[in-house]
């Protein structure tokens, strides 16, 4: 009797298959979903760099590192968050650019998938 039901099972139904797939697919998309978001923030984190190697090792002021800012977002094309909404500050070893912003995106009906992104470079 025990080599009978040995016998019989020899894998994974179609069914446990189809629970397997269907959560890999709902991982995938959301995935799929999030990639653009991810993309934007390494824009905008690459842009927050950039601009501040433009000025290491002299003496930052805060129009220009705007003006830096302004330029790279013009060629970026960063969606998500202003220019605007990077927070400049100057302390005594330089400058500190500080960004911090929500971003979401519906994934399935009226559920979103809600990402927090916080980036800060320092200028020096």
């Amino acid at each position: 009797m025990k080599q009978l039901m040995r016998r019989r099972q020899q894998g994974m139904t179609f069914i446990g298959l189809m629970c397997i797939l269907v959560l890999v697919g709902i991982v995938g998309y959301a995935g799929v979903r999030l990639l653009p978001v991810y993309l934007n923030y390494m824009k905008l984190a690459r842009t927050m760099e950039s601009a501040a190697t433009e000025f290491k090792g002299e003496a930052p002021n805060l129009d220009g590192v705007r003006k830096s800012l302004d330029r790279h977002w013009a060629i970026e094309d960063i969606t998500g968050i202003d220019q605007k909404d990077i927070e400049i500050t100057k302390d005594d070893g330089g400058l500190t650019l500080h960004a911090v912003y929500d971003d979401a995106v519906p994934y399935i009906a009226n559920v979103s998938l809600s990402v927090h992104f916080e980036k800060t470079v320092k200028v020096q």
